[in-house]
């Protein structure tokens, strides 16, 4: 029973991670109705360090546009263009990584509760339909177009997305938008973001789980390798849906979903859930 709950986190992160409807909300929820028998301490670091099989995921699916190298003599074995991708990635990055380990610590203590979390679904829920709403024509409509000025303010954006229920891809996406980039465009640079921010998020929790004295029994390795496999494999089918998705539709049925499940969290709040 034990590793069917975990299946489930892994197939609730691999879907809300990269959908903009908070994989936060989701699990907050999942851990009232399928609470699992390890410490916090242990939870905490699993509820990030399971973002590592999503993360693949976008490597895997992106790898032939990601790998900077070339085995064609004439481009000097390097791919100029897609240098110049990583460079702009880095920079959306550099904010979260600043603030992230500043004030990681801060807001788990503080922010992860459901209050926080039902406000900021509800929040970019409405602004999702909003931005949807005013029928703008994108001015970015490939990734060759994003400049170091939009990576800077997506990264800014992002750092948003470090309040419980905004959701990181959900905080980029709306950014992405509110520049002129095209739908396509801001979600695969979303996707191609989540590399650096989350692979260092789960880094960071790792080490700060082992710091404070944490160990992993058998079982929780099981868990935890068993989450990120099923995450991986979940994420490959979740970022395939959202590039098809977005060539054909806007991002506004994700807000009207965002804003059910507000309420959701808000109701089971004040019922005592």
């Amino acid at each position: 029973m034990e590793y069917l709950k975990v299946i489930l986190y892994g197939i609730i992160e691999g879907i809300t991670e990269w959908l903009p409807i908070s994989s936060t909300g989701h699990l907050i929820l999942a851990e009232k109705l399928l609470a699992l028998p390890y410490s916090e301490e242990f939870m905490s670091m699993f509820r990030v360090v399971i973002q590592l099989g999503a993360i693949l995921a976008v490597v895997v699916l992106y790898f032939p546009r990601l790998w900077p190298f070339t085995t064609d003599a004439r481009h000097k074995y390097q791919r100029p263009e897609v240098w110049q991708l990583w460079f702009k990635i880095l920079v959306a990055t550099l904010p979260a990584m600043v603030l992230g380990l500043l004030l990681d610590d801060w807001l788990d203590a503080h922010l992860y509760n459901y209050i926080t979390v039902a406000a900021m679904l509800i929040l970019y829920g409405v602004f999702f339909i909003l931005i949807e709403n005013r029928h703008r024509r994108p001015t970015v409509r490939r990734m060759d177009q994003l400049t170091y000025r939009h990576a800077l303010v997506i990264g800014c954006w992002q750092v948003l997305a470090m309040i419980p229920g905004t959701s990181r891809s959900g905080a980029t996406i709306v950014g992405g938008l509110l520049l002129g980039l095209a739908r396509p465009v801001a979600a695969e640079f979303t996707f191609f973001l989540a590399i650096p921010v989350m692979a260092g998020a789960s880094g960071l929790k790792l080490v700060k789980f082992l710091a404070d004295g944490g160990t992993f029994t058998g079982g929780e390795v099981a868990a935890l390798a068993l989450g990120c496999a099923v995450a991986f494999v979940v994420s490959v089918a979740a970022i395939r849906f959202l590039v098809s998705f977005v060539q054909k539709h806007d991002f506004k049925v994700f807000g009207w979903y965002r804003i059910a499940l507000g309420a959701v969290v808000l109701a089971a709040a004040f019922l005592g859930f």
